[in-house]
């Protein structure tokens, strides 16, 4: 999309200023309109939940997301519809423009992911869309969705993940993301941030910013999961909405739908204080039901089951597995892993291995990390399964479907992003190595 690098120059916030300004970004409506989701796990199905929320709610509303799937088009959306390939071409177009202006003038390199969400707003302003919900890259303080200033912002989850940039202890990595909400607003921490209560309140004293977290403040009752569909209620302040459904599995999409609700309940009690409250649910139920959001324990065959899940860090790889097994039962699994070369294979391997018998250790095209030493840890954990290595996704596919066949069971394909859209890509008859990634 851009021939940019996936990092500008050093901070980005000041030259990321200067790139807005020479859109002609109305600030000030950005900041109005918007509400921005963080956070190490769930912050696209987050994203996707408030969106839908919203659009349900009779509001144009645009959606920036990262990373995309299968197209670059899936990052922008406007009403649950991608962008088009012409407008995205022309959009292209005119930020390369802009870019190359700015540059000029500031001497500094801007990276892809810059360039991207300069897209988004520009794209957002000219289709007049009323509401935004801006997914951050990495972190919070120097992400580009810090110059939304919305005063609405959510921290999905903390885990380790980008340790060179935001820090290697979970506080500091929950400082970082908590920076991408406006002083004096309101930050909503899902259920795993609770552990860093006293940190959070302390850190967020200062800048004036109400800090609330999911299953405290905000409250989650009468959970239950199947594999049609889960349920739960919901409670923030006067607010009480009983047996939501969602289609989206898993037991992490709790946190995730209530910091949805919570998000859009508290940037529209902004917009138009004393709205009634049944307006507002009505939309919370259909938003909920309707949320689809690719690669998160997501069935792609039906014979034999074949489940999909994009985590990509330990405890979203936890979670997602205790999802599965909740909604579709323990046993009778063969396990599809990869794990990209950046990453930690044992730790990944440690999340997965010990819950299955038979394990396919494969190499995604894209940043696949060598499948002899991803078996090698699995064995470690897990020696009494039997663990195969496929070279690449193809064999791995063509692998676990001779044996889901001959031993009755079920598929499920882990460790990482890149590893799982590959596989679909290659189960739906394309070619993993043509996809591109970001």
């Amino acid at each position: 999309m851009f021939d940019l690098p996936k990092y500008g120059d050093g901070v980005c916030l000041a030259r990321m200023a200067a790139l807005l300004d020479r859109l002609a970004i109305d600030r000030a409506r950005l900041q109005r309109g918007s509400v921005v989701v963080t956070g190490s796990n769930g912050k696209g199905s987050t994203a996707a939940f408030c969106a839908r929320i919203a659009h349900a709610h009779g509001l144009r509303t645009g959606l920036f997301t990262s990373p995309h799937l299968f197209r670059v088009n899936e990052r922008f959306q406007i009403d649950g519809v991608p962008i088009g390939d012409d407008p995205l071409v022309r959009l292209v177009a005119r930020i390369k423009t802009a870019i190359a202006d700015v540059s000029a003038v500031r001497g500094e390199q801007f990276g892809a992911f810059e360039a991207m969400f300069a897209s988004a707003c520009l794209h957002f302003q000219e289709s007049q869309c009323e509401f935004a919900v801006f997914e951050a890259g990495i972190g919070g303080r120097f992400d580009p969705v810090r110059l939304v200033g919305s005063p609405v912002t959510a921290v999905t989850s903390v885990d380790y993940e980008h340790v060179e940039l935001l820090g290697n202890s979970l506080q500091l990595i929950v400082s970082d993301k908590s920076d991408a909400c406006a002083c004096g607003g309101t930050l909503i921490y899902g259920d795993n941030c609770r552990s860093l209560r006293p940190h959070i309140l302390e850190y967020n004293r200062n800048r004036g910013v109400a800090s609330l977290f999911v299953r405290d403040e905000i409250r989650i009752g009468g959970e239950t999961v199947q594999p049609s569909g889960q349920r739960f209620d919901f409670g923030f302040e006067d607010c009480e909405f009983r047996s939501l459904d969602t289609s989206l599995i898993g037991v992490f999409q709790f946190n995730n739908a209530a910091i949805a609700i919570a998000l859009f309940l508290l940037w529209r009690r902004q917009m138009q204080p004393g709205e009634p409250s049944a307006r507002i649910e009505a939309a919370v139920r259909s938003g909920l039901r309707d949320t689809r959001w690719p690669g998160r324990l997501e069935i792609i065959r039906l014979e034999p089951l074949t489940v999909i899940d994009v985590g990509h860090t330990p405890d979203g790889i936890r979670q997602s597995l205790a999802g599965l097994k909740a909604a579709y039962g323990a046993q009778g699994w063969i396990l599809v892993v990869g794990v990209s070369f950046d990453k930690k294979a044992s730790e990944i391997a440690g999340a997965l291995a010990p819950s299955f018998d038979t394990i396919i250790c494969t190499a995604a095209h894209h940043k696949g990390g060598d499948a002899a030493a991803i078996a090698a840890a699995v064995r470690k954990i897990n020696p009494q399964a039997d663990v195969r290595i496929a070279a690449t996704i193809e064999d791995a596919f063509s692998t676990s479907q001779a044996l889901a066949v001959s031993l009755n069971r079920k598929i499920y394909v882990a460790g990482g992003l890149f590893t799982a859209i590959e596989f679909v890509a290659v189960a739906r008859g394309g070619r993993a190595k043509d996809l591109e990634f970001f």
